[in-house]
């Protein structure tokens, strides 16, 4: 074999593990930060062309966009309630619960993408709910889903991202945690 024919073997770098958690990480905050976004341009589009109760049909007998205000926790759960310092109380029990989720957030490991998707989510919707809390008082709900007489509370983006991420750590922890089990053994 000639020199020129010769051909050295390729090594190709691998990863650093640290590299990919900090992407891992980056693609969550990624995530967390486009809900929170997303969920505060839709709300102050809500605030400046829908006046306070008043409600747009978009899918008669199915969607409204509405613009009501909650002061109480998800789904409008303890909107009714009047007590002593309830902004500061649910902006603590809000900022309690973030701590918690980003505690166990830290504890996922990075192949466990849906669990780490569903965090993100739920992290991006409670930041954006818990800015409005802590500033306004209330969160603003806008969209009302409906069927004849009986309508769901009225929800926003931040509630529809902690729902559907909710979702995800339900189907990791039932489907895909099953999963790697059965294949394990």
């Amino acid at each position: 074999m000639t020199r020129e024919t010769q051909s050295l073997p390729v090594v190709l770098p691998t990863p650093d593990v640290t590299e990919i958690v900090a992407m891992t990480r980056r693609v969550m905050a990624t995530i967390g930060i486009s809900i929170l976004a997303l969920d505060q341009l839709t709300k102050q589009m809500v605030r400046m062309s829908i006046e306070l109760y008043d409600a747009i049909e978009v899918i008669p007998g199915f969607l409204n966009l509405v613009h009501v205000r909650n002061t109480g926790a998800a789904f409008g759960f303890l909107n009714s309630v009047n007590i002593a310092n309830k902004q500061l109380l649910m902006t603590a029990i809000a900022l309690v619960a973030m701590t918690a989720i980003v505690a166990y957030a830290r504890q996922v490991e990075p192949r466990e993408t849906l669990a780490r998707t569903g965090l993100a989510l739920i992290l991006g919707g409670a930041m954006g709910n818990l800015i409005d809390r802590a500033s306004a008082g209330y969160v603003v709900d806008f969209i009302d889903v409906y069927w004849r007489t009986y309508h769901f509370w009225a929800f926003n983006v931040a509630d529809s991202a902690i729902t559907v991420g909710a979702g995800f750590l339900i189907l990791d922890m039932f489907v895909v945690s099953s999963t790697d089990v059965s294949t394990s053994t």
